[in-house]
């Protein structure tokens, strides 16, 4: 048996949201942020409609973001799966400011095909003011996050069931 659908916002609902972050903040912390985040719709940068193509797509690879904490902060994983085949990025972030930016640096690429570690390769660093970070609009009790990434894209993620 799945769990019911969880509704995510409107793009109008997302601009309102993520001006009110600009203006107000958002109150996020770390703990509201961890989790596995399946990513459900994606819009481009200055698009008023999600992307059709781009969210099945990203959907059917499973894409998601798993966000947990540990002794340095917050420890994050970005991870795609075709089949038995995974890509998956390792790294750091951080949260800045008030609304505040999810700052992060992937410093590990791995390559898996059925459970076994293929390829395992150290990222170089980005340069500090080419890090990339998600804008955080907004994350409901309801179980969806919202962010703008560097680039202007916006993205909505739903938090996977546990297990």
């Amino acid at each position: 048996m799945s769990a019911p659908a969880i509704a995510t916002p409107s793009a109008e609902q997302l601009l309102a949201l993520e001006r009110q972050a600009g203006e107000q903040g958002t109150g996020l912390d770390a703990q509201a942020l961890q989790g596995c985040w399946q990513l459900e719709l994606v819009w481009p940068k200055g698009g008023r409609r999600p992307s059709a193509f781009s969210g099945w797509l990203l959907r059917g690879l499973s894409a998601r973001l798993e966000i947990s904490t540990d002794a340095e902060g917050l420890a994050l994983s970005n991870a795609v799966n075709l089949g038995p085949f995974e890509l998956r990025f390792r790294g750091v972030g951080q949260l800045l400011g008030r609304r505040p930016l999810l700052q992060f640096s992937f410093q590990q690429l791995q390559v898996s095909l059925g459970g076994r570690l293929f390829i395992q390769r150290e990222l170089p660093a980005p340069a500090p003011k080419r890090m990339p970070f998600f804008a955080l609009i907004a994350r409901d009790p309801s179980g969806w996050l919202a962010a703008r990434g560097r680039g202007g894209g916006l993205a909505v993620w739903t938090l996977a069931e546990p297990g």
